[in-house]
């Protein structure tokens, strides 16, 4: 029974070691599998939960692991995503023959890191999210490259997009989650317009659709959602 206890953590780990291989390939150059293994923490990330409730293993330890893992996957990673994208618009800040202005993107895994933490003493997120929750930023910037959009690499879209992202993780901003306690349509009305223009949109749009899903996320919550 012990052993089973084990199995939410995990995969944690893997989540981890997810967002670890994501910033290898990255520096082998692989952008797309940079990208594809924040999806793959994403899969490890949801599954991870899913477990300890099944299986009745909730410790400590594993929320402290959790949120751990999430400023890596979510927050490191995609930072080195955006810091790469930083480095090809031709904008230099040299110091000591070092071009530092890609390392603006580091802001927000530094906000990612704020937001878990004040997610891990904050009582008040047990079924919703209070700003803007880590791994929906995550997923959001791992998949700017499967988009391939013309304004991806704009120095000003990259800039605002860190400190929107940073502001929103850290505000009072209610977020609707994904975790139902049923199926009627009443009680998530809101996830389902989610999944109902996740369906749309990829069918339409294929990958392209991709950040798009994210932002109608982002933008339902700030303007229909009130909390729980």
């Amino acid at each position: 029974m012990s052993l089973v206890k084990h199995i939410p953590n995990t995969i944690t780990c893997c989540n981890l070691i997810s967002g670890c291989v994501s910033i290898f390939l990255l520096c082998q150059g692989h952008v797309f599998g940079a990208s594809a293994m924040i999806f793959v923490a994403a899969v490890f990330d949801f599954f991870d939960g899913f477990a300890a409730r099944l299986l009745n293993a909730k410790s400590p330890i594993g929320g402290e692991l959790d949120s751990l893992s999430d400023v890596v996957s979510f927050g490191v990673a995609p930072s080195f995503i955006i810091a790469m994208l930083l480095s090809k618009t031709g904008i230099s800040w040299m110091i000591a023959d070092v071009n530092v202005f890609p390392m603006l993107a580091f802001i927000l895994a530094a906000f990612a890191a704020v937001r878990l933490a004040k997610f891990n003493i904050d009582t008040r997120q047990t079924s919703s999210f209070i700003g803007l929750p880590v791994p929906a930023v995550g997923l959001f910037v791992a998949s700017l490259p499967f988009a391939n959009l013309s304004f991806v690499e704009n120095p000003y879209f990259l800039l605002a997009m860190v400190a929107i992202f940073s502001w929103l993780m850290i505000s009072e901003v209610p977020f609707f989650s994904f975790k139902i306690k049923n199926l009627r349509f009443k009680d998530n009305i809101l996830r389902y317009f989610v999944v109902i223009f996740a369906i749309i949109a990829v069918i339409i749009l294929q990958l392209v659709a991709l950040p798009f899903i994210f932002l109608f996320y982002i933008l339902l919550s700030v303007i229909c959602y009130r909390g729980e």
